[in-house]
């Protein structure tokens, strides 16, 4: 299982999902441009010493992370976690190999994606929110995806 992240624009957030995806032993995939720069000392401070021990890949831009998933060296569905989605979050079936998207904070993804992925889906949110802190909507959607796919570490087989 992997969390992608497209051209995130917080480093506290991008720093706290890749200290969370170290300790849950998920990949984390970047596709830049970032809002910020990847040795920012906000990206260390959420991601503390986790940095380290996380296993992340950059991609330059959209098209590059495109070219690798048809090169086979992302295997998995594209998952969209997106306020425009119509399956919520905990009825829908995940596989291991998913690759769970995040959209940049302040906008999302662009029409190009949405149109992209394998599936899209929504964390139901009370009338008139408009959305989650998008490190909440990861640890919520992947803590689900983990549970669904008895892919926690440490979890007896």
């Amino acid at each position: 299982m992997r969390i992608c992240l497209f051209e995130p624009d917080i480093p506290q957030n991008t720093g706290t999902i890749l200290r969370m995806a170290a300790c849950l032993g998920v990949g984390v995939d970047i596709i830049e441009p970032c809002g910020f720069l990847l040795t920012s000392a906000s990206l260390k401070r959420a991601g503390m010493d986790y940095l380290e021990a996380a296993n992340y890949q950059r991609h330059a831009d959209w098209q590059t992370f495109q070219d690798a998933r048809a090169a086979g060296d992302l295997p998995g569905r594209l998952v969209l976690m997106t306020t425009k989605g119509a399956v919520p979050y905990c009825d829908f079936n995940y596989r291991a190999d998913d690759i769970l998207m995040l959209g940049a904070e302040s906008r999302g993804v662009p029409d190009q994606v949405h149109e992209s992925v394998d599936a899209r889906v929504v964390i139901p949110l009370r009338p008139g929110m408009r959305s989650l802190n998008v490190a909440m909507a990861a640890a919520m959607t992947v803590g689900e995806a983990l549970r669904q796919t008895n892919s926690f570490p440490g979890t007896p087989e």
